[in-house]
């Protein structure tokens, strides 16, 4: 069959296929068909997918007609002004489609076009479909990136340092949800030479979060059910939320950086850490909100901005894997060759609703809109990450509310 990767929005700088992905594609016996420039945001030039095999054209509509299946990295809800008669009958298109935020009219637009579509923000949290979940392999580099981020602007160093001119105490940091995306960026913090804190409404994220090199902090609220069966976190009533913020506002303003992670991919984020938490943060603090794509989890945060709120400054950045862009295209690269070789049956690609991830991801098919997620919520607990995103949601469901 025919692969078709075309370029990403114009702020978009990550892309659906990288060479050395291609070339098992390729070897496998299928053609790869990428636009010209694609790859450029992520170090790829045309020439390094020539040399593995593909064809590259600068005609984007040839490349979408002659596809059999195309990987996007954003479409339709993810990205404005998406055009869903761009694709064609029985094409079947797989990529983060952000199914939360597309309009109706689009979604229906591409069913009449026939075409099948798999969003990947929807992959079942299962050990299957581990090698499919895009939500996970960018929430891991967003973690990564947002611990770098908040040490490359503090004012201060962040590992201790014992010198002859005196000692310097590591920063404090604190993270907010122990999902992908928070336990990397734990993980990352604790390399870097801080001494971590973390904070999950989930009492079995306190193991996770120890073995990562964090001090658990362990509210004087609790929950019932903080977890569902699959082990994400639940929503809980106003009062729990009210306890949670005053008690959390203690830790917050007791450390150098804050990093919060608790999104939700078909909603708001909850809103954790309170305008006042953020004030009682010494002047040079840093905050990064992985959550700002659903309004963040603070209450100064403003998306895509760096806004400086009583002498701290807070980013709210809505896609940090794109600034990792090589590593965070590899990743997803993979997840897409992954989620398409689970549906091969001797080279030709057969959609299988009994299977448990095709079912979950297939939002459009024969015609109709068929996936239930957009419109009954049952996707709406809180997730570490991102997100939400363009999906930078973290999909293993942890997360700090």
């Amino acid at each position: 069959m025919i692969v078709g990767v075309p370029s990403a929005p114009d702020d978009e700088t990550r892309v659906g296929m990288v060479p050395a992905v291609a070339a098992d594609l390729i070897d496998a016996g299928h053609a790869v068909h990428v636009e010209s420039g694609a790859g450029d945001g992520a170090g790829w030039a045309d020439d390094a997918y020539r040399d593995v095999g593909c064809e590259i054209s600068d005609d984007r509509g040839q490349i979408l007609a002659d596809a059999d299946v195309v990987f996007e990295v954003a479409a339709l809800g993810a990205v404005e002004e998406a055009n869903p008669e761009q694709y064609r009958a029985d094409q079947a298109v797989i990529g983060l489609l952000g199914p939360f935020d597309v309009a109706d009219q689009q979604v229906q637009q591409m069913a009449e076009t026939g075409v099948d579509a798999f969003a990947l923000e929807l992959v079942p949290r299962t050990s299957r479909a581990q090698s499919m979940d895009a939500n996970s392999s960018q929430a891991n580099v967003a973690g990564y990136k947002a611990a770098v981020q908040a040490a490359g602007e503090l004012d201060r160093m962040v590992p201790m340092q014992m010198t002859a001119a005196g000692t310097v105490q590591p920063a404090e940091v604190f993270v907010i949800g122990a999902g992908v995306a928070g336990l990397q960026a734990i993980s990352t913090a604790n390399r870097l030479g801080a001494s971590v804190k973390a904070y999950d409404i989930r009492p079995e994220a306190a193991e996770e979060i120890t073995s990562v090199g964090a001090e658990f902090v362990e509210l004087d609220v609790h929950a019932e059910d903080a977890s569902d069966e699959e082990g994400h976190a639940t929503e809980q009533d106003e009062e729990f939320y009210r306890k949670q913020r005053t008690q959390l506002g203690e830790v917050v303003a007791e450390s150098d950086a804050l990093i919060t992670t608790a999104a939700v991919a078909s909603g708001d984020a909850p809103r954790l850490v309170t305008d006042e938490a953020i004030a009682g943060m010494d002047d040079g603090s840093v905050v990064v909100d992985l959550a700002a794509g659903g309004g963040g989890n603070c209450d100064p945060t403003v998306p895509d901005e760096r806004v400086d709120y009583e002498g701290v400054t807070v980013f709210g950045p809505t896609n940090l894997p794109a600034t990792v862009p090589q590593t965070a295209s590899q990743l997803y690269a993979n997840n897409l060759v992954n989620f398409l070789e689970n549906m091969l049956e001797d080279d030709e690609l057969v959609i299988d609703t009994d299977d448990e991830i095709v079912d979950a991801t297939l939002l459009t098919h024969d015609g109709t809109v068929r996936n239930p997620h957009r419109d009954d919520g049952s996707d709406d607990e809180p997730s570490d990450g991102e997100d939400a995103a363009p999906a930078q949601a973290d999909a293993d469901g942890g997360d700090g509310t």
